[in-house]
């Protein structure tokens, strides 16, 4: 076997279990732990790459037409749990060529599944190819934050969507967002001293926060980018 990997149970929320392996001896320990704690359930094995970019999609389908409502880059690699991760939206370092292949998969995933209303999509991006992580047909965390970005009232357009009152070509949308915006998360290690603060799979944030910048020479930007965290819980 390859490594790294990462070791997952399936259908779970907030990366419940989840482990990076990154040699035998460590795989059996977290393998049993799942088995005891979560029996019935599936486990997954993927190959895990180490210190590449990630990056999502929140869209909207209503069965013929298509439509991103934002692409959001995380400012932590891929590993550390997307609700744990800062995502600047628009995505501020990635290349127009893996922007528009997001955006395409997105649509063929988006059409593969035929879903009416809302899908988030997540990437990991290394030397220039573009992965899926993961597609979920379902409104995220990440909604509310673009509507709140662009000024659109993306949940009303998606539900009305979803309950085929509407199609996307009934409306017009004018993102007015001037700049960037950060998707900031929120932890209460106060509350909970014991908890390690070391970020990786398993979700810490107890919720969001949104701050806007100009560009991308903000201080509060630079320095955040400067202090992200780079290395992973195993």
């Amino acid at each position: 076997m390859g490594y790294p990997v990462l070791v997952r149970p399936s259908y779970v929320l907030g990366g419940q279990r989840m482990r990076i392996v990154i040699n035998d001896d460590e795989l059996e320990n977290p393998v049993v732990s799942l088995l005891k704690h979560i029996p019935g359930n599936k486990i997954l094995i993927d190959h895990f790459l180490d210190r590449c970019q990630e990056a999502e999609v929140d869209a909207i389908f209503d069965g013929e037409n298509f439509h991103v409502m934002g692409v959001m880059e995380h400012i932590e690699p891929a590993g550390i749990h997307s609700g744990d991760s800062n995502a600047v939206l628009p995505a501020f370092n990635l290349s127009p060529l893996e922007v528009t292949t997001m955006e395409y998969y997105s649509e063929k995933i988006a059409r593969a599944l035929d879903i009416r209303g809302l899908i988030n999509i997540q990437f990991a991006i290394k030397d220039g190819k573009v992965y899926v992580i993961e597609a979920n047909p379902r409104a995220s965390r990440t909604t509310p934050f673009i509507a709140k970005a662009y000024q659109i009232p993306y949940l009303n357009i998606a539900t009305k969507v979803m309950m085929g009152v509407n199609k996307l070509t009934d409306f017009k949308f004018e993102k007015k967002l001037k700049g960037f915006a950060i998707k900031e998360p929120v932890f209460s290690f106060n509350k909970f001293p014991g908890v390690s603060k070391e970020l990786g799979p398993e979700m810490k944030s107890t919720g969001e926060a949104i701050r806007f910048v100009k560009d991308l020479r903000d201080p509060y930007f630079r320095q955040l980018y400067k202090d992200r965290s780079m290395y992973l819980s195993k």
